[in-house]
């Protein structure tokens, strides 16, 4: 096997620093998926499927799914367009994402990276997942001099009930190469309420590798969300104050997969 799709073995930190501070850490992996590769992945790694069930599986609806083509990378280009840029054949996708494993996924962010002919990163889009399944993307058009991506930007979308839908994002990618690292901020009216960053090393992605990972981090989409709720129930009974997600449904936009509870309601004829 000759990919240049790989893993990174990460630790993801979160830090909240307002009105509490409260923090954790947790270890888990990443796939760094070249949407190439998917084919030849698929026929090298036993453990691996494509739109089918097996140990770990990537799966397009799990993603963009825009409606506009038959696959994710079809469905990016899609939406992309829609932001004014186009996805020439001859840019490659990396997706940095976690697996959808025996057959559950949750995915809180993820990540393409877009490399141009001279496979220099051009884009990134940063997708985000919520609890209630919806996702929202945002598009980070260019990268600074240092080659870092970086975007402040209005979240406009619900993913924790302990911050407000008026705090924004602050966004730091670098591209992976042998290490991963990427900050992802919330901030409001000028403070930090919470940091968090993800930091990990680049291993080879092999059938040994995700047997090992079977083992040292089994059924990890559902430790993820489990882990999410009872950081927010510790968030709970430390008294922070609770926003409910139908509270102001016109402050959550661009969204796709909308939950009902920010759906207009029907009216009675």
């Amino acid at each position: 096997m000759n990919h240049r799709s790989c893993l990174y073995d990460c630790e993801v930190v979160h830090q909240r620093l307002s009105p509490k501070r409260h923090g954790f850490r947790y270890r888990l992996f990443y796939l760094d998926l070249d949407l190439a590769e998917i084919p030849s992945l698929v026929s090298d790694l036993t453990l691996f499927s494509h739109n089918r069930f097996n140990v770990y599986a990537f799966r397009d609806a799990d993603h963009l799914d825009v409606g506009k083509g038959p696959d994710l990378r079809a469905n990016l280009a899609a939406w992309l367009w829609d932001q004014g840029i186009a996805l020439p054949s001859t840019h490659r996708v990396r997706l940095i994402t976690l697996p959808r494993i025996l057959g559950y996924i949750f995915n809180p962010v993820c990540f393409y990276l877009i490399h141009d002919e001279n496979d220099r990163a051009v884009h990134v889009v940063v997708e985000v997942c919520n609890t209630f399944r919806e996702l929202k993307p945002y598009l980070i058009a260019s990268p600074q001099a240092s080659g870092e991506f970086r975007l402040t930007t209005p979240k406009h979308f619900y993913v924790s009930p302990f911050i407000g839908l008026t705090a924004e994002f602050d966004f730091r990618v670098r591209v992976p190469d042998d290490k991963i690292e990427i900050h992802i901020d919330d901030r409001e009216n000028g403070e930090t309420l919470l940091v968090s960053w993800i930091r990990g090393e680049q291993k080879a992605l092999t059938n040994a590798r995700l047997c090992w990972y079977s083992i040292r981090f089994p059924l990890l989409t559902l430790q993820v969300i489990s882990k999410i709720h009872w950081q927010a129930f510790l968030l709970w009974m430390k008294r922070l104050p609770f926003i409910r997600k139908s509270d102001a449904p016109d402050q959550q936009r661009d969204l796709y997969r909308p939950h009902s509870s920010i759906q207009p309601k029907p009216t009675k004829s």
